[in-house]
């Protein structure tokens, strides 16, 4: 947890926008479930820029201020409030070159009497009832906490100090808090008005002038706020070992889905004489970027080292065939363990061990295919040939993430099936933020500005995790997202269903640009399930094909996947008229040319969402909820563009100016820890994973393990 991070030029660049507290206030209040108080909000305004100011002072403006940050990777399963420091300095020491760390109080403080001339533990400040602790204390237990095992660092080298600053104070007027009897050690030091130069004098000792971002970076990324994407982490393992370090409540599913498993599974070692006929279901609900298929994928790599059966299920053919394809490329072993819900029509005999279903809130009313005979067809609802399938069946789902009306996949769904099974049902919510930089505020942001939630759409308040703004025009948006990819970030292009969709155009396959705004013409992501031509690539390997870039995605190509930098193209099956958004749907225009159609009225033009036996609330839910996956696909960037004009005043007002002083996380403004490239597709001789061979999990990961953690 942390409610903000940039660099002490930077933090002062936002609150000479007067956008700093305003930030503040709603991180404090998503956390706390509560609004900051007025003291407190003024102790932000007031505290933090005299430190920035004196950072800047002392020449070292590059440190980065990480504020109200939570001393340990835990603090969400540690009992008791959270222990959250006023202010973590983040830089490089200057001399040992290592991470370098002050845990900062900021106290208002202007005079402190002793309350027991016996002790120091308690002072008295007017205007407080109650005593106080005198703050080294404070830091004593922060410090202790931070510099643990389980602290940001994870026991790593680094150097880490503490100060209590009382800038309102003279040495004279808290004379009883800097007295000889006063606590000691290297994180106990105070500083006063008095004592500014040896502040400054101090900073300079402690951080480097440069540095700061990459440590600042590494920190993040040990605690879990910048994530490894998903395919990428997998990739980088080949599907056999995983890098996926899982915290908190993900840790606890994922322990416990293991330990169920063998308790409720037969050793395969000692096939038991009397089989176990009890099954189990997890269900798991989480949003968008709570980590569930870090942990479904961490706990198939677990079962399948011990010699369990193990499928991982999808609805989402963009996520199957990315990780079949994109990781798996030429292990077909490793590519038929994934599949898709409609594929158990039949069940397995014998039954698997563990089935895992992602992307559950797609799961159908019935298993059927186009390519199928209708006699082939499943008879009863898919959800309970699932739980036919497995012994053990975890479901991870997101309601808010229904596209389609055929999306039938809800909680009470699964409860329903799993007691016409005599399953015992063991319910899991995720809430931490992994996805969009770990910015929660983001995805509340989305939330309220799209009215999936009641919560009134306010203006963004940067946060140092995630960034936003708004293009003038397709071109604009494209310049920004193909600059980022060429630089080497990940980047795409996705957009509503506004347009028609055309399937691949002759022998040579070529792909028409149905995506049409004034004279910007851009083709979908190819409706195909092999290459077009100029080399663009498939549907479901759109997402992760460096040709990709040339196509727009949509929802159903985008749902489940990321990217660093998002360029989201908003059409006019949503547009916003005065307080209200309007929801529309779109009538094509045939042409003389066979096969392709234009717009004739804007709106929708998804096929299963836009038909009038879709009712109007229906409807608007459906294109709210898609756009609410494609704003939550990018980890550090969102670029919007509505096609309606009014649309894009509204997105500029709630945005703002593009913050460029450090907040925009361009590429080549990165520090080097974060410039981890888009790895490419694994070529067939390493197919199979590191030695060539699968299922035989290392202990301890390997290096690999340790470098990209992704939660």
């Amino acid at each position: 947890m942390l409610l903000l991070k940039l660099s002490a030029q930077d933090l002062l660049t936002l609150d000479s926008r007067d956008r700093m507290v305003p930030h503040l206030a709603a991180r404090w209040r998503f956390f706390r479930g509560a609004d900051a108080s007025e003291s407190e909000r003024a102790a932000w305004a007031e505290s933090l820029v005299n430190l920035a100011n004196d950072l800047v002072a002392a020449g070292r403006g590059n440190v980065e201020m990480i504020v109200e940050c939570a001393a340990t990777l835990d603090e969400e399963i540690c009992s008791g409030e959270p222990r959250l420091i006023d202010v973590v300095l983040v830089g490089r020491h200057p001399v040992r070159h290592v991470p370098s760390v002050q845990l900062v109080e900021l106290k208002r403080w202007s005079t402190v009497s002793r309350v027991e001339r016996a002790t120091a533990d308690l002072l008295h400040v007017p205007w407080i009832e109650e005593g106080k602790k005198h703050p080294a204390l404070q830091l004593a237990v922060y410090h202790e906490a931070f510099t643990s095992e389980r602290g940001p660092f994870q026991g790593a080298d680094f150097e880490c100090g503490g100060f209590a600053y009382l800038h309102n104070a003279t040495d004279e007027s808290v004379r009883d808090l800097i007295d000889v009897d006063a606590p000691t050690g290297s994180y106990a030091r105070v500083y006063t008005s008095d004592r500014r130069e040896q502040l400054l004098s101090d900073l300079r000792k402690s951080f480097a002038e440069e540095g700061a971002a990459s440590i600042a970076e590494m920190m993040l990324q040990s605690m879990g706020l910048r994530n490894t994407p998903l395919l990428d982490a997998m990739i980088w393992s080949r599907g056999a070992d995983t890098v996926f370090t899982l915290r908190g409540r993900q840790k606890e599913v994922a322990d416990q889905v293991l330990e169920t498993a063998s308790k409720l599974l037969p050793d395969p070692r000692r096939p038991a004489l009397v089989q176990d006929e009890r099954r189990v279901v997890f269900l798991v609900t989480g949003g968008a970027g709570t980590g569930k298929s870090a942990i479904g994928l961490q706990i198939k790599a677990e079962l399948e080292a011990q010699g369990r059966t193990v499928n991982y299920a999808s609805g989402s053919r963009a996520f199957n065939g990315a990780l079949q394809e994109h990781v798996g490329y030429g292990d077909r072993e490793f590519r038929e363990s994934f599949t898709y819900f409609k594929n158990f029509v039949t069940p397995p005999d014998p039954p698997l061990d563990v089935l895992i279903c992602d992307e559950a809130h797609r799961l159908r009313d019935r298993s059927t295919s186009r390519f199928w005979k209708p006699e082939d067809w499943g008879t009863g609802p898919q959800v309970d040939e699932l739980l036919a399938a497995s012994r053990l069946t975890v479901f991870f789902l997101d309601e808010g993430q229904s596209v389609r009306p055929s999306d039938v996949g809800t909680v009470g769904l699964i409860e329903e099936a799993a007691e016409r099974h005599a399953a015992q049902v063991l319910r899991y919510k995720l809430r931490e933020q992994f996805r969009c930089g770990g910015s929660g505020s983001y995805i509340r942001w989305v939330q309220a500005l799209l009215g999936v939630t009641d919560e009134e759409p306010g203006t963004w308040r940067p946060d140092g995790l995630m960034h936003i703004e708004v293009a003038d025009s397709p071109e604009e948006l494209e310049r920004i997202i193909r600059t980022e990819a060429h630089a080497g970030a990940s980047a795409r292009m996705v957009a509503g269903y506004c347009w028609p969709w055309t399937k691949p155009q002759g022998k040579e396959r070529r792909l028409e640009a149905d995506v049409r705004i004034g004279q910007w013409h851009r083709p979908w992501n190819a409706d195909s399930v092999s290459f077009c031509e100029g080399g663009a690539p498939p549907s479901k390997i759109w997402s992760v094909h460096e040709n990709g870039l040339d196509q727009i995605g949509c929802v159903y190509t985008a749902q489940g996947l990321e990217w660093d930098w998002c360029g989201v193209i908003m059409g006019e099956d949503m547009v916003r008229r005065g307080d209200r958004w309007e929801f529309r749907r779109g009538k094509e225009l045939k042409t003389a040319e066979p096969g392709i159609k234009r717009v004739a009225e804007p709106g929708s033009f998804d096929p299963k969402v836009k038909p009038r036996s879709v009712d109007d609330e229906e409807f608007a839910r459906l294109v709210r909820h898609a756009y609410h996956v494609l704003m939550t696909r990018a980890s550090r960037a969102t670029v919007l563009y509505s096609t309606d004009e009014e649309t894009r005043e509204y997105l500029k007002q709630l945005v703002g100016e593009v913050e460029i002083h450090g907040l925009r996380p361009t590429w080549e403004n990165l520090p080097v820890e974060a410039l981890r490239p888009h790895l490419p597709r694994p070529g067939r001789s390493r197919g199979r994973g590191r030695g060539g061979s699968r299922g035989k999990r290392r202990k301890g990961g390997g290096p690999q393990a340790t470098e990209l953690p992704l939660f």
